[in-house]
């Protein structure tokens, strides 16, 4: 079996799915799947479909329209505000597309004309992230252009939070997107099919009762990839939290100097600023293992090693281990990965993927949705 390889529990993320489906359908809430992290796997959307997913969400065109030829059966939400350059793409395989810019809503509006398509919009609101959104004051009139252009459908209203600056969702912000819808409405003499409260993020506040108003969508992509939601990366209850398994093998086993010695400068993946001429301080030497695993195969920060063994630096394409029990060349060592690790993994082409059914992995939460 070859490595590095990430291991996939199709049966844990079914679960997932399944339980936040449910869950959330009883506070009228509806899920799009966010597939970029894992490329829009063909495996993984089925398995997401399978488990009641009614729509899935994604970023990049190449990987939209991938989908496309694999025969996707569900709507497509574009959750990144569409190029310019790309707005013909998007109306063909995307049903809808989150925007903020009033010049690729026309030229939305024309390529969906040229194909005899109406393309839906949810538009973004600015609710204190700093990262894509609408101004809360310009909302009316990007909302009122996009109704005036007849190939587009405004679907909606949507908002990000904790993506940029780690703004969490609350009864402030989530109750400030339902008056914006209201007033939208009221004003405009329309009906918004979807209000997106956001991400995976919104799980916390909706947990601790939040009430969701007229919020009857979200976007989730790490909740339901790593049963974890992102701002505190707290394991959300009932659901598998190592349906992903990254796995090194080991290539050299030595005992060495628990410090460097020498003149010291960067490394090629440290910030100005870094360690780089700081004291040292004599330790004992201890068993080293290497991995052949590196950044560019996963985000080194991301992983969290078994127990006992410990990541004490990585190169592009090493990783350095201390193990409190032997390592020997040729075994192997799992990690979990977290969303930035998986993320990356998946978009390695050194990374074989490997699709599993039943659980292999050590630690998870199972527990009725």
């Amino acid at each position: 079996m070859s490595a590095p390889r990430l291991e996939i529990n199709l049966s844990h993320l079914h679960h997932n799915a399944r339980t936040l489906v449910r869950r959330l359908a009883r506070q009228g809430i509806a899920v799009t799947g966010v597939s970029k992290a894992v490329l829009g796997m063909p495996e993984i959307v089925r398995t997401w479909l399978a488990a009641g997913l009614g729509s899935i969400g994604e970023s990049r065109l190449d990987t939209a329209e991938a989908l496309a030829r694999g025969g996707l059966q569900a709507p497509l939400l574009m959750i990144r505000t569409p190029m310019l350059s790309q707005v013909a793409r998007v109306v063909a395989h995307a049903a809808i597309s989150c925007n903020t810019e009033p010049r690729v809503l026309e030229a939305l509006a024309v390529a969906a004309r040229k194909q005899g398509r109406r393309h839906g919009v949810l538009l973004m609101v600015e609710l204190g992230d700093l990262r894509e959104g609408i101004l809360p004051g310009d909302l009316e009139r990007i909302a009122q252009l996009t109704l005036a252009l007849p190939s587009l459908q405004l679907v909606g209203i949507g908002s990000n939070l904790g993506c940029q600056h780690g703004v969490a969702p609350d009864a402030a912000n989530m109750a400030e997107l339902s008056e914006l819808a209201e007033t939208l409405e009221a004003r405009l003499s329309t009906r918004l099919q979807l209000i997106s409260g956001g991400n995976s993020a919104n799980l916390p506040w909706l947990a601790q009762g939040g009430a969701p108003g007229r919020i009857n969508h979200l976007r989730l992509g790490e909740a339901l990839l790593l049963g974890r939601e992102p701002l505190g990366r707290s394991a959300i209850p009932g659901l598998h939290t190592n349906a992903f398994r990254l796995v090194g093998e080991v290539i050299e086993v030595k005992t060495k100097p628990g410090l460097a010695w020498g003149s010291r400068g960067l490394t090629s993946f440290m910030a100005p600023g870094g360690p780089a001429g700081l004291p040292c301080h004599d330790r004992d030497p201890r068993q080293r293992g290497l991995l052949a695993l590196g950044v560019q195969d996963s985000d080194p920060a991301g992983l969290e090693p078994p127990p006992g063994v410990a990541i004490v630096g990585a190169s592009s394409d090493h990783l350095v281990l201390e193990s409190l029990h032997p390592l020997t060349v040729g075994e192997e060592v799992g990690f979990g990965p977290s969303y930035s690790a998986l993320l990356r993994a998946m978009t390695s082409p050194f990374v074989e993927r490997r699709c599993l059914r039943e659980a292999t992995a050590p630690h998870h939460q199972d527990a009725p949705g």
